[in-house]
């Protein structure tokens, strides 16, 4: 495990079992460089990453996270649309004072590479020992973007967790996918079912994508949290919600374990 320097690139941990997970927005460090070249206020920053989200991925017995924001390297992109160096990459954003230098974006390029050579590695690793694997691709999404005093954005559209299957196999890992989402659902929140649906807002991104064209072993759940358990405004967290919801995606690990035992 790499745990060099306070912010250290990337963090893992390999064990026991099939169940590995990730958090690739999580972060919210800058490297020094970049730091004085951002325009975007660090609030503004804050609110378009997934705060608390590397607390739940640690949770499984195997895990990769990068120690970087998203706008340093969006690990969710392709290399060609990784490094946002113009506002229409990031959802209109002003991020930069003056265009970014090559040499900086390649530095930011290379933690991409870095991040998706150590992601391999662990996953043919894990899958020589288990024989299959599934990635919990951990997001979290904004449902309060008019405002910290306005509605919250319509729930028939914005489930409280987004399963996302875009590119997974339908037919190997439907089985799955329906028993991890009936048990996340039935675990709860203070005494009620979870609003657990799939691809209403999110379908799954290049991880995911990376992953399965890779890995026919591997089946990627990306799953967006909807931010119930935190103010989207302040970055302040909930902690009885962001420990419920945990304890929820915990508890569908051994029913994981359980379909990929029926695989093989």
């Amino acid at each position: 495990m790499n745990v060099r320097g306070p912010f250290p690139p990337l963090r893992w941990r390999l064990g026991r079992g099939p169940v590995f997970a990730t958090a690739v927005h999580h972060a919210h460090e800058l490297r020094a460089e970049l730091r004085p070249l951002m325009a975007l206020p660090e609030c503004e920053r804050a609110r378009e990453e997934d705060p608390y989200t590397d607390h739940w991925a640690r949770m499984a017995p195997s895990w990769l996270l990068p120690g970087r924001s998203r706008f340093e390297v969006d690990l969710n992109r392709p290399p060609r649309e990784a490094v946002y160096t113009r506002p229409e990459m990031a959802w209109g954003l002003e991020l930069w004072r003056w265009p970014l230098p090559a040499a900086a974006v390649r530095r930011s390029l290379a933690l991409h590479a870095q991040f998706y050579a150590r992601l391999g590695d662990l996953l043919d690793r894990l899958i020589a020992r288990e024989g299959a694997v599934v990635v919990l691709d951990l997001h979290s999404y904004n449902h309060r973007r008019d405002g910290p005093w306005a509605a919250p954005a319509d729930p028939r559209f914005n489930p409280e967790v987004n399963v996302g299957t875009g590119s997974l196999d339908r037919r190997r890992w439907g089985p799955l996918v329906a028993r991890f989402m009936a048990d996340l659902s039935d675990f709860g929140l203070h005494g009620r079912a979870l609003d657990v649906r799939e691809n209403v807002k999110f379908r799954g991104r290049y991880l995911a994508q990376w992953v399965h064209a890779r890995f026919p072993q591997a089946c990627v759940l990306a799953i967006e949290f909807k931010k119930i358990f935190m103010d989207e405004w302040t970055g302040v967290g909930q902690v009885e919600v962001i420990e419920a919801l945990g304890a929820a995606l915990r508890g569908t690990f051994p029913g994981l374990e359980e379909s990929l035992g029926r695989l093989s």
